[in-house]
């Protein structure tokens, strides 16, 4: 049995168990404009060759240079879209109870995000960033403005939502997911509010999870980097954590933490998880690497003491091919406990070739449930 079709089976097993688990994820939100830069037009509406690749693209921008140009760019669809809205609806399409902080639109709720307001409690913060993603054959390029996200501020939930909903809300919580750190300016102040104030005030609850995911610090000085990174490791007081990572984040991350570099190859990638994991001392990371390479059976290496690396068969993709998980835990435990017991698989819904367009950050996880993000302890 393949890896998708099992964790289909082992979530359909344990919906009834995931509709008791609350979650609070946030805080960022975007509309999506996904579309297609019109290379030659033929006539009006979609009677155009579209620019098919990146490289030709930017062979037009070039050409540009000390002239002038205009390139068109076709709408396909506005969509919801920002992390944690797409995290939010994966989790709900399991059944979990969500409330979602977050930028989602002033002064009412965007109508993208209209779906994602009637199946969860959603608190809007501030109107919602935007992106428009040029889709191309070999990848995407988003051009984002997320000027409203500066709004979004530890003060900022309080007066919203109020301080003792807030600390009654975190308290009922299994999964806390605080996601897109690079986009939000002030999300290490966010993360330092609830470590000094916020969750000390509240109960300890068993198998609670905290979940981040950094969103690409490229644009980030490694000082903030590393900042975020010592302080999201101060959660650990307070449950478990998680840090999600791509390849490109992992490659930021290790040498900020004073580490030289890893070749691509899986001992590199163990190595680079391991490591990572073991300087801020998580519970578990995650790493999305990219290639060309296809695995077709989920396998379970032993790394060293207390600590298991799985790799997870995906479908025929060229990002993020192959997932490798590292946990601080027992060496014994099944693969369906790993990745659906106090521990937790986080994977990016992934588009096969030939379908619809989207946003790297928008997806219908609802009807095609590929590889979820899920983040929830079961018992």
């Amino acid at each position: 049995m393949d890896f998708k079709t099992r964790t289909l089976q082992e979530l359909r097993a344990r919906r009834g168990a995931l509709s008791s688990k609350q979650a609070i994820l946030g805080l960022d939100g975007f509309v999506d404009t996904i579309v297609t830069p019109v290379g030659l037009r033929a006539g009006q509406g979609e009677n155009f060759t579209p620019i098919a690749t990146i490289s030709e693209f930017g062979q037009r921008i070039l050409g540009a240079a000390g002239k002038s140009t205009n390139i068109e760019l076709f709408p396909r669809m506005d969509k919801l879209g920002g992390n944690g809205p797409i995290m939010a609806n994966a989790i709900l399409a399991q059944g979990a109870q969500v409330t979602y902080i977050g930028a989602l639109g002033s002064p009412t709720v965007h109508p993208v995000f209209q779906d994602l307001a009637k199946r969860a409690k959603v608190v809007s913060l501030c109107a919602a960033a935007s992106t428009t993603a040029a889709e191309f054959n070999d990848g995407k390029i988003m051009l984002g403005q997320m000027k409203s996200l500066d709004e979004i501020t530890a003060d900022k939930i309080d007066e919203v939502m109020g301080s003792n909903e807030w600390k009654q809300t975190l308290a009922a919580s299994d999964l806390v997911a605080l996601v897109n750190w690079t986009m939000i300016p002030n999300m290490t102040a966010i993360f330092n509010d609830l470590v000094s104030r916020v969750l000390p005030q509240i109960p300890a609850k068993p198998g609670r999870v905290f979940f981040f995911d950094l969103a690409d610090p490229e644009k980030r000085s490694t000082s903030d980097l590393v900042y975020a990174l010592e302080t999201i490791a101060k959660f650990e007081q307070f449950g478990q954590v998680t840090l999600g990572l791509n390849l490109k984040e992992a490659q930021q991350v290790y040498p900020a933490l004073g580490y030289g570099s890893e070749p691509e190859s899986e001992t590199g990638l163990r190595t680079m998880a391991e490591k990572i994991r073991k300087h801020l001392d998580l519970t578990t990371v995650v790493i999305h690497p990219e290639g060309v390479r296809r695995l077709r059976h989920a396998r379970r290496h032993l790394v060293g003491p207390r600590t298991v690396c799985r790799q997870a068969a995906h479908h025929d993709r060229r990002r993020r091919p192959l997932q490798r998980r590292l946990h601080r835990g027992p060496t014994d435990w099944s693969v369906t406990r790993s990745v659906f017991g106090g521990r937790c698989l986080h994977q990016r819904s992934l588009r096969p070739h030939g379908a619809e367009p989207h946003s790297r950050r928008s997806r219908n996880l609802p009807h095609q449930l590929e590889l979820i993000a899920l983040v929830l302890p079961c018992p």
